[in-house]
């Protein structure tokens, strides 16, 4: 059982990295990759407890692209952990991070609904990847908001009044960097993104696959997705995207129920590239 799409407390997940493995070796998974936002600092507590539960730990990342002014998450495989390319470019995502957090608490705060973003800063000084879904529970805690998703829905979608754009760069540049940490790159759930006219532009520049499986993915997707990523010749990814237990979390969702099939992983693996 494969699931290549997992997220801790390192960006906005509910379980620290350890606790993550447990729950996934108790779930049944036998390969799994922790791909949090904009950093890989859950990997090193993540190793010790993979092996010591016999789990295939894949070293993997989430990163946020920027076309158009609009978010394209990359998932990136195989990394190498100890890529000073790779650390740099984190540090400038994790502080654009930072600018945009602060930038959200002033026009909430402007609007009337006013968050501590102290415990945010806080946390992203300590090196956890912060974003949207901690201001969403800032509101939920200040009481603007009954839910995640109402905080979304009503301030931070792309179009609210408190949506602060991110500054990054073209996912044709993530690729690069991905490739440049000895990764392979992938497409995240692209029903999701609803960002199809980029897949050809995103193969010629060496895209390596396209997660087809993904809780926001029904079956007529997931199939348009294999197509594609036949029609490109590229691999395919999946994973569950689990971020918290089912039970109202923004993202929340089930360990276990969303994997990869493993002639599909067997096909990702292949394509590995040597680290330098």
């Amino acid at each position: 059982m494969i699931d290549l799409h997992l997220h801790t407390t390192a960006s906005d997940g509910a379980l620290a990295p350890p606790e993550l493995v447990r729950r996934a070796s108790l779930a049944g998974l036998t390969i799994i990759s922790i791909t949090d936002h904009d950093t890989i600092a859950g990997l090193a507590a993540a190793e010790p407890a993979a092996r010591g539960a016999g789990v295939e730990l894949v070293p993997g990342i989430e990163i946020t692209a920027v076309a158009d002014g609009r978010d394209v998450h990359m998932l990136g495989y195989f990394i190498d952990a100890a890529s000073a390319s790779l650390a740099t470019f984190l540090a400038g995502q994790r502080a654009d991070r930072v600018r945009r957090v602060s930038a959200m608490a002033e026009r909430l705060a402007a609007l009337g609904y006013p968050i501590d973003a102290a415990p945010m800063l806080a946390d992203a000084a300590r090196g956890r990847s912060v974003g949207r879904p901690q201001v969403a529970t800032a509101l939920l805690r200040a009481g603007h908001v009954r839910s995640h998703d109402e905080a979304f829905a009503r301030f931070l979608e792309h179009g609210r009044a408190a949506f602060v754009p991110r500054q990054g760069m073209s996912p044709v540049d993530v690729i690069a960097i991905v490739h440049g940490a000895g990764g392979l790159a992938s497409l995240a759930h692209p029903g999701l993104s609803a960002r199809d006219d980029l897949i050809p532009a995103l193969a010629d520049a060496g895209l390596d696959a396209i997660e087809v499986r993904h809780p926001d993915h029904d079956d007529d997707m997931e199939a348009r997705y294999r197509d594609l990523a036949r029609r490109h010749g590229v691999a395919v990814t999946g994973g569950s995207d689990f971020h918290a237990d089912n039970g109202g979390e923004h993202h929340a969702g089930t360990l276990g129920a969303i994997m990869l099939p493993r002639e599909d992983y067997e096909r990702l693996r292949a394509r590995r590239r040597p680290h330098a």
